[in-house]
Parts: structure tokens; sequence; C-alpha cells
């Protein structure tokens, strides 16, 4: 257990390995009681959140979810979030680090908009099943909702665990199938244990931040705070899909200079693999002969591709898959090779 922001969180339940290999081939439970929850409601909720986030809100339908930044005017996000689009408003999802300063960040914009801005992490828990037989799990205690139905990045509601109006989600961070639900805090424990007792028969196991991390990196998905943050803008980092820059979404902060660099970028986030003894962290720098090409975000030993794996920014030019590059190890040399991300996909395997 570490002090994570905060919250009292588990590194790891067992064998990192074992956990990483549990998502990809059965199912891994999540606690998410971490991630910052914030409904922003009023009849002005969704043009606001069309100034304060990057994606068009506008034009998500209801009832499904986008990923979006909250950014600077410089174009830098202060963090990544998750957009749900309900009758009710707006539901934001948003990284742990950042949850208190995000909420500050939407308040101080909120003035001349008709909205409420309401801070749920207290009062909601949220867990996340991952993995190929989450849904048999999650099934098996969910009534008024038959899970086939809730499409990638939708969402609906039904009864779990005996809870009824229980907001279901089908998003996930592991580049597995999965789902989210979110409830009332006081059922946390006892729903927690539900779903572990309901997957055993599946080979469900507890999932910690170790594996997670492992699983995101596979993936190709981003970590605020590595991938992207206040120096790292989501263009270069190939998160353009979240960024809108249709003339009805209207101005929003941070448009102009992301154009800009839609325009121009410099350097592109690819992933590197390494045959070498160590694995890359973050910070090590990447050589292109006696040149500096690039940085590490993120650095694995990935189970499912049998290497070691990293993130990394790398100038345009230095960043063509195949490429061989070598990573500096406090003045040692250790051989790399360039590649797109993600390193896994369910649907490419």
């Amino acid at each position: 257990m570490v002090d994570f922001e905060g919250w009292h969180m588990p590194v790891q339940y067992g064998a990192i390995l074992e956990e990483v290999e549990a998502v990809r081939n059965a199912a891994g439970l999540f606690d998410l009681g971490h991630m910052g929850r914030v409904m922003v409601r009023g009849p002005q909720a969704v043009e606001f959140v069309d100034r304060v986030a990057t994606n068009h809100c506008a034009r998500i339908p209801v009832g499904a979810i986008r990923y979006a930044l909250l950014c600077r005017e410089d174009g830098n996000p202060i963090d990544d979030v998750l957009l749900y689009r309900g009758e009710d408003g707006v539901f934001i999802v948003v990284n742990a680090s950042n949850a208190d300063r995000d909420l500050e960040w939407l308040r101080s914009h909120a003035a001349g908009f008709e909205i409420e801005i309401d801070e749920q992490t207290e009062e909601l828990a949220m867990l996340a099943l991952q993995g190929p037989r989450s849904q048999d799990v999650l099934q098996s205690l969910t009534e008024d909702c038959n899970l086939a139905d809730i499409g990638y990045y939708r969402f609906g509601y039904g009864t779990v665990a005996g809870m009824q109006n229980i907001r279901i989600s089908r998003t996930g961070y592991t580049g597995e199938d999965g789902f989210e639900i979110y409830f009332p805090q006081d059922q946390s424990e006892r729903v927690w244990n539900a779903l572990l007792e309901a997957g055993k028969p599946h080979g469900l196991l507890p999932i910690g931040l170790g594996a997670r991390d492992t699983l995101r990196l596979e993936a190709g998905m981003p970590l605020y705070g590595h991938e992207i943050d206040e120096q790292h803008n989501p263009i270069e980092a190939g998160l353009g899909f979240g960024v809108s820059f249709r003339e009805e979404k209207g101005e929003w902060i941070g448009r102009e200079a992301l154009a800009a660099v839609k325009a121009a970028p410099t350097k592109r986030l690819m992933g590197i693999t390494t045959s070498g003894p160590r694995v890359p962290r973050q910070g090590m720098a990447i050589y292109r002969g006696e040149e500096e090409v690039g940085h590490v975000c993120s650095g694995s030993v990935s189970p499912t591709i049998d290497s070691k794996i990293g993130s990394a920014y790398l100038k345009l030019g230095s960043d063509t898959p195949g490429l061989e590059l070598e990573l500096d190890m406090r003045g040692k040399r250790q051989a790399c090779v360039v590649q797109e991300l993600p390193f896994y996909s369910r649907t490419r395997k």
C-alpha cells in the first residue's frame, strides 16, 4: 500500500505480472474511488463544457462518453477527462492527482453560465471490471440492464447488487473490454466483495496500481504526469481525437495554441521496445548517434508482448517505426527500437 494523492492505494494484491495476465485473459477488479467525479447541471451545462474542454460536447449523443482535456490558453493540459453526456447534464471523471485543481478550474470559469457544479467524489464509489470475462461477471449481479446493449464509450442504468438506477459505463483504461459502476459510497465494501465472489469462477483477481500502469502502457493510453502534462500538448501526444476545431463549437480555452501546434508539430509520442537488461524509465534521454532526439515518458516490463516497453517523445524525423535508437542510462547506452502505439490491442492481437 502507498500514499497516492492523499489516498491509501494498493500497488499490488499479488504478483503484478499475474494481475496483468488475469485482465488480459479473464477479468480484473479495480477500485477507482480515487478518481474525481463532478456533475455539471443547468441549462448551459453543455455550452460551459464546450468552453473549458477540448472535445465538442454538444455533438456527444445523450448516453455517450467522449475523451477530452482541460487545457490552459497555451494548449497544454491541466488534466485529461471523460465527459458523460446525460439527460440531466454532463458528468465528468477526472484524475485523482488533479481533482482539486480541476474543480477550482471549472468553478473559476463558470461566471456568466447558468450552471451548477456538483462535486460527487465523496458520495459516489467507482469500481471497474476489465477483461474478456468482465461482462459475464457483472451481468450475474445486474438486473434491468442487458450489458450487451451498452456499446463502447456508452453508458446506461440498471440494478446492480440490489441497488437501483446505478450508472454503468463501458470504457476502460487497459485496452480490454470492461465496465465502470458508480454507486453510493457506503455500499462499496459490500459490492467489492460481491464482485470478487461472482468473479471467482471466471478467474477474476483484484488489480493494483502496478498492473494498471503496465496494462494502460501496453494499450498506449496516456497517464497525466507522464505522457501529458503542462509541458506536453495533446496534439503531439496523439490525442487529436479528443480535440475539436469545428466552428460550431465556438471558442474554447487553448484552441488557438493547439491549432498552431497542429499546423507545425515538432515531436511525436511513440513506443519503444528494448531487449537490453534495463527497463526504460521516465526522463531517460534517447539518442540517435550523438544527437539527443527525445525522452522516455513511461516504461515497464510487458508480459503480454514479452518485452521491455516504453513511451517516448521523439523529434520528427527520428520517429520512424523500426528505427534503432539508444537509451541513455546514467552514461551507458542501451539499444531500443521505435514502434507505433499501442503495443497491444484486443482487436489486433
